[in-house]
């Protein structure tokens, strides 16, 4: 309510100006009635710009005047092309006129590009030798960054994307109770990120309007900063990829961390359920890996002394064959 009365008094105040001011030498009440339509629309520009994000009004700022500027430039060059006084005027009209324009699109459209938090905030970070790492939504949920980043694997700084917390608070409040159970550990996750003490924690608000798809998003802004994205999607990996994008894939990073095992190696596991086929159990090693056991069905509950027969590599990890000897 305060806001709109300090409206109106701005506006009675202009109005009012223009009755005892006459704009042009026209009557009071013409010129006063200029003024309150002069004042109306500049409310009504105020209450757009309100709403309009920051960085979108630096950039079309920033984009106008520049516009003029090279405006103002190219306009000198009718000294060259012609000597008619109309004809000169004409141009530097026309380039005063296009070149603000074109800068302020530029500037509202691509804003990001001015954006001065990443203008001084990046550069000088790279200056002093750092990288970015991109997290998308799936790594934070998945939680494992931290224990990379407490153990000093990860180093550079951490940009989490304005975007993606978008997306993580969506599955945050989520009707479904598992996705909601896990975007709320993606942001418990965050939380211990940035209080961290190992790793850099950004939020950057650069954002792609254009650009609908999260997966690509994270791609452009990869190019953008010369950043790695860390990540679990499997499509998003390939895609990256494909298109010169450093990744960084946790899925991959634990199955290179397994040991290695080779045929006819022997160990002990303990046989928690029954296998597929005739006879078999199944076992886990600690890091997950499956261990299918020839002859040791019976023997569910126990640890027992296998030889490994051969090791399978999937998409999803590795599986272990083994027989259980029941001479030994």
């Amino acid at each position: 309510m305060g806001i709109l009365i300090f409206r109106v008094l701005i506006i009675a105040s202009v109005a009012t100006a223009g009755y005892f001011f006459p704009l042009f030498g026209l009557p009071g009440f013409t010129s006063a009635g200029i003024g309150l339509v002069l004042a109306a629309i500049i409310m009504v520009l105020e209450t757009r710009i309100r709403k309009t994000q920051f960085k979108v009004i630096w950039g079309s700022t920033v984009g106008t005047f520049a516009g003029v500027f090279l405006g103002w430039a190219l306009g000198a060059v009718y000294r060259t092309i012609t000597e008619d006084p109309k004809t000169t005027l004409f141009i530097r009209a026309f380039f005063l006129i296009v070149m603000p324009y074109i800068g302020f699109l530029v500037g509202t459209r691509k804003s990001e590009w001015l954006d001065p938090a990443y203008l001084f905030r990046f550069f000088r970070e790279k200056s002093v030798g750092r990288t970015f790492k991109i997290l998308d939504t799936s790594v934070i949920i998945d939680g494992r960054i931290i224990d990379l980043c407490d153990t000093g694997f990860i180093e550079g700084t951490l940009v989490i994307p304005q975007f993606v917390l978008k997306e993580l608070q969506l599955v945050a409040d989520s009707a479904d109770g598992l996705k909601r159970q896990r975007g709320r550990r993606g942001l418990d996750i965050l939380n211990h990120l940035q209080k961290s003490s190992l790793v850099s924690v950004t939020i950057t608000e650069m954002d792609f309007p254009d650009i609908h798809d999260v997966d690509s998003k994270l791609i452009e802004l990869g190019k953008r900063l010369d950043a790695k994205i860390v990540t679990n999607d499997v499509n998003l990996n390939k895609i990256a990829r494909l298109q010169g994008i450093a990744v960084l894939n946790i899925n991959e990073l634990a199955n290179a961390l397994k040991p290695v095992v080779l045929p006819g190696e022997g160990m002990k596991v303990f046989i928690i359920k029954e296998g597929k086929e005739k006879d078999q159990g199944v076992a886990y090693l600690d890091d997950g890996t499956m261990v299918v056991v020839d002859n040791s069905r019976r023997l569910i509950g126990q640890n027992i002394d296998i030889t490994v027969t051969s090791v399978l590599q999937t998409t999803v990890g590795k599986m272990i064959f083994g027989r259980y000897n029941e001479d030994r």
